[in-house]
């Protein structure tokens, strides 16, 4: 199992020391997604992989069965165009030694996973990599279920596992660390990610704009 601390400075996600895992984010998964609206949850996982482009964490994308069932859903395609997901048939994720090898040549031991379903493709790798070491983060409000109670067992069984539940916004919160750093983000990446933020990506447009800083539009 993982030894890193649950708590301190070190328990924070850094942009040296993140690796984010997008699993299944495809047509059939969404056809019986309903813990979420799937609208949101297109907005969330876009903004999370918005987020970790900004930073410069690296993403693997993944689906499964993709002749049958779909390919990555485009708004996230869109943000890794030259990126080919990973298609498996293993159902879980950390079975296809392809991802596995992907994520380990990172060298990053913090790992953020969120995916549809959260029953079976979040948890199922989530619990695997955790007990190789791995220090799993698995994003909520990016990742889904067939229903409200399967999701929300999914986390709990996470979370007795030392998995740790985060939001996306909490993800960017935690890489970005201090307004006054300029070296991680820049505006234009920074504003393309929080466009996905409701109220608070609004706001931020408006800061930019009162900076006079170029705001790029929310599909970019």
């Amino acid at each position: 199992m993982s030894t890193s601390s649950k708590t301190g400075l070190e328990a924070l996600l850094t942009p040296e020391n993140s690796v984010l895992l997008l699993i299944d984010h495809q047509p059939f998964q969404f056809a019986n997604l309903n813990s979420h609206e799937p609208a949101l949850i297109v907005n969330n996982v876009v903004g999370l992989a918005k987020t970790a482009k900004a930073y410069g964490v690296p993403t693997i994308l993944t689906t499964v069965l993709e002749e049958r069932g779909g390919n990555l859903i485009q708004p996230l395609q869109d943000v890794f165009p030259d990126q080919k997901p990973i298609n498996r048939t293993f159902i879980n994720t950390w079975e296809d030694q392809r991802v596995v090898d992907a994520v380990k040549a990172t060298g990053r031991k913090k790992l953020i996973i969120a995916g549809l379903w959260t029953e079976i493709c979040v948890a199922m790798p989530a619990l695997h990599a955790a007990g190789e070491g791995f220090d799993v983060y698995a994003v909520t409000d990016a990742s889904g279920g067939v229903s409200a109670e399967a999701h929300d067992m999914a986390v709990r069984r996470m979370v007795q596992a030392g998995i740790t539940p985060i939001t996306w916004l909490a993800v960017s919160g935690e890489l970005q660390r201090d307004w006054a750093r300029t070296d991680a983000a820049s505006p234009e990446d920074m504003a393309a990610a929080l466009m996905h933020a409701g109220g608070t990506g609004v706001a931020f447009a408006w800061e930019m704009q009162l900076l006079n800083t170029p705001v790029p539009p929310a599909g970019v």
